[in-house]
């Protein structure tokens, strides 16, 4: 399935019925009153959130919804059938706007969330409303009125707890495949992962927690460079950013300096989500002899004046998974 996180759409809510000019007709009942009824309401249209949705693949095809008008009010005081609401599926996780104006209308944050986007139009009244002590016969009607058109803009932003921010083949697809049941593409050429991958995660206390992994970034990724920013907002709704650090490139870059300036790129891209805690990660730990790890963490930390929490892992070999485990669990999933 084609992971689409972005969208434009146009909706059109359901014009009311017109009201209905009539008058009795019966035998041996000369000079029968009026009996238009009223229209029926204009069907209006809802955005619901969808646990198992993924994607918004469907409305990239789709621009145009519109819901159903209301029926015409009908004689004998009957009232017209109301127009059937509207309503469209998002992933859970989905913001909407307001495509003219930017407005943030709403966010669908559960399942089953429901928000109006387009109210249907009000139903038109039939002449029995306007019947009085001085108007026996009246000819008077209202049409219905049409419903709420606008151009909406959808943006899929994953709901994960915890996010993994690095180069490209840093480790972080094998990292969420070594500690949750999610089988991402894992290859050795840069930007394998085109799309973020979610996880979940069995805590230390049996909590669970979701992980999110986006493609990897490059420098200059602030400008546009490789998959630039566009997954970065992602991450925006995690409580916790692990930076994933490759202690070996394969292009013998200096970590310190990689870690700097994918440090700089989010920096730059939104200070915000530079704010959130952030744990540094080194990744492929197993490539050193196990006498010089604790020593070369030492180092590398010392570089880059880190004051946070550090873990050495090897997410291949899985290992120094459970001690990070563990710590996201008691530190942001509400253990003790």
């Amino acid at each position: 399935m084609k992971f689409v996180d972005e969208v434009k759409i146009r909706v059109e809510a359901g014009r009311g019925g017109d009201g209905c000019l009539s008058f009795r007709r019966e035998k041996y009942v000369p000079k029968g009153g009026p009996d238009g009824g009223d229209g029926g309401r204009g069907g209006s249209i809802f955005i619901v959130g969808h646990a198992a949705m993924n994607t918004l693949l469907d409305y990239r095809y789709r621009r145009l919804h519109r819901a159903k008008k209301g029926q015409q009010g009908m004689g004998s005081e009957c009232t017209g059938k109301s127009g059937e609401d509207l309503y469209l599926q998002v992933p859970v996780g989905t913001k909407v706007f307001d495509a003219e104006t930017d407005e943030c209308i709403g966010d669908i944050t559960k399942q089953d969330q429901k928000l109006l986007v387009a109210q249907g139009g009000e139903h038109g009244v039939g002449n029995v409303r306007f019947k009085s002590s001085t108007n026996r016969a009246p000819r008077e009607t209202t049409v219905g009125k049409p419903g709420e058109k606008r151009e909406l803009r959808f943006e899929l932003q994953v709901l994960a707890d915890v996010g993994l921010l690095g180069y490209p083949n840093a480790g972080k697809s094998t990292l969420i495949s070594s500690i949750s049941a999610a089988k991402p593409k894992i290859a050795d050429y840069p930007f394998t992962t085109l799309y973020p991958n979610l996880g979940m995660v069995k805590g230390e206390y049996g909590q669970s927690f979701c992980v999110a992994d986006i493609p990897g970034l490059i420098e200059g990724a602030a400008e546009g460079a490789g998959l630039g920013t566009r997954f970065l907002k992602h991450l925006s709704r995690t409580r916790l950013i692990l930076h994933i650090i490759d202690i070996m490139p394969v292009d013998e870059s200096d970590p310190a300096t990689a870690a700097v300036i994918l440090a700089d790129e989010l920096k730059r891209y939104s200070e915000d989500l530079y704010s959130k805690p952030r744990w540094l990660v080194l990744n492929k730990i197993d490539l050193l002899p196990a006498d010089e790890r604790e020593q070369f963490t030492q180092d590398l930390v010392k570089q880059l004046n880190w004051t946070g929490p550090v873990f050495a892992i090897s997410a291949l070999a899985k290992i120094g998974l459970e001690p990070l485990i563990k710590a996201i669990s008691k530190d942001f999933m509400g253990e003790e």
